[in-house]
């Protein structure tokens, strides 16, 4: 969709190739999350810790780790700064599998994270796996090794098998299988998985995306550098931009991964994430983000936002339900993706959900007017309006409320940090 039809562009979208790995008969049983610059693009164009954040950021907070691994268990390729720790893992030991690829040298360092990973549950695997290279040094901790099948002579390959079955632990993944002769080959040597073109390429999934702004970013993190976090703050701070609020939901999803947990508002998100897991989201969005929420559309957002609050206020509704219920209308709107399919991976309470998708409800009507009046072309579905005085008035209020937030923002972007080791010496002088 183009941008003169109001969808988004191409720094809008997310793609993620997904390759599924097989056993011994056929079934499928897990698949490898793989880094794509476009929605046709056939390998990675790159292969940093950028490419690595921008895949586990898509996968858990804007695909929705049900939707994009079916079920399955995902592979994720990580690079040293992932594996040393200097970039956080924000996500349960039960959903991935961690792969090393080969061209990381496994130093003191690498070895050291590795183990702790494996330690803290982290299921290992090691990619293009080669008899005397560095990476023999985690064959005690890895779970799986991938041998590639691609261009290598039987022999070769023969002999890496026979090094791997002297650690009984290990189960082998033949990739790269281009041919059915290399299928047979591997086969034949006992290898348990098998990944390659020969059984089934990569497919590449597209979603669309907003990425979180920078003002809201840098205000949050400084707010989660606080010895003693003022959640309030904290809550209200993630409300003013609708990307980050939509990523932490998901994320919310991502983290209560088998349990029945639902949510319905942004201070539910926060508890449930937990200071320490939402430090690790931001800081990986830090990393993957390569775009920024346009200024116009960011404050659209927050306006009906903030109208659907003061709207179900006035009413006697939870104005929090009303606040996230305004902030994903909008944000379909935006994208011109359908309410549900934007909710994928987002475990909101049911109240709020059907409000979204059906309408019902008191919630359902407020959500169901505002849209309306933001958006006129919006149809109402047969509800009643609201009184479009109050209406009105709720929504000049929402834009001064908007206009004042992203103001505050900008002015603390612009100015320096108060020095508090000043502010205290000035204090004590007193």
């Amino acid at each position: 969709m183009s941008q003169e039809t109001g969808g988004p562009d191409d720094d809008h979208v997310v793609h993620v190739g997904r390759q599924p790995i097989y056993d011994r008969d056929g079934v499928v049983i897990a698949h490898e999350l793989l880094f794509r610059a476009g929605a046709t693009a056939a390998t990675a164009s790159r292969r940093d810790a950028h490419a690595t954040a921008r895949v586990l950021v898509a996968a858990f907070t804007e695909f929705g780790l049900e939707e994009i691994a079916d079920g399955h268990v995902c592979f994720i390729n990580l690079t040293r700064d992932f594996l040393t720790g200097h970039l956080p893992l924000p996500f349960d030991c039960s959903q991935a599998v961690l792969e090393v690829l080969e061209t990381t040298d496994v130093d003191e360092d690498v070895l050291a994270g590795v183990t702790s990973l494996a330690e803290q549950g982290y299921t290992i695997a090691l990619d293009d796996f080669v008899v005397g290279a560095s990476h023999e040094r985690l064959l005690d901790v890895a779970t799986y090794v991938k041998i590639d099948m691609l261009d290598v002579a039987e022999e070769d390959v023969r002999a890496t098998v026979t090094t791997c079955r002297l650690h009984a632990h290990l189960q082998l993944i033949a990739e790269r299988l281009e041919t059915p002769e290399a299928l047979d080959l591997a086969m034949s040597l006992g290898f348990e998985f098998f990944q390659g073109h020969v059984l089934g390429r990569p497919h590449v999934s597209s979603a669309v995306a907003l990425a979180p702004s920078r003002l809201t970013r840098l205000r949050i993190m400084a707010a989660l550098s606080a010895d003693d976090v003022d959640i309030d703050g904290l809550v209200a701070t993630v409300g003013q931009d609708a990307a980050l609020s939509l990523r932490l939901l998901r994320a919310t999803n991502a983290a209560s991964f088998g349990l029945n947990r639902t949510v319905s508002s942004i201070r539910d998100a926060v508890v449930a994430l937990g200071l320490t897991r939402l430090r690790q989201w931001v800081t990986l969005m830090v990393v993957a983000d390569i775009t920024e929420a346009d200024p116009e559309q960011l404050s659209q957002l927050l306006i009906r936002a903030r109208c659907c609050q003061l709207l179900a206020e006035a009413a006697a509704l939870p104005g929090e339900p009303a606040y996230i219920g305004g902030l994903l209308s909008a944000v379909a709107d935006l994208f011109g993706e359908p309410t549900d399919r934007i909710l994928n991976g987002v475990p909101l309470d049911r109240t709020l959900t059907d409000a979204l998708v059906t309408g019902s409800g008191p919630l359902g009507d407020v959500l169901t007017a505002v849209r309306a009046y933001t958006a006129p072309a919006a149809e109402p579905a047969g509800h009643p309006p609201a009184d479009p005085g109050a209406l009105a008035a709720h929504y000049l209020a929402a834009v001064r409320w908007t206009n004042a937030t992203l103001a505050d923002l900008s002015t603390e972007l612009r100015e320096p940090a108060p020095d508090r080791a000043a502010e205290h010496r000035v204090a004590q002088d007193r």
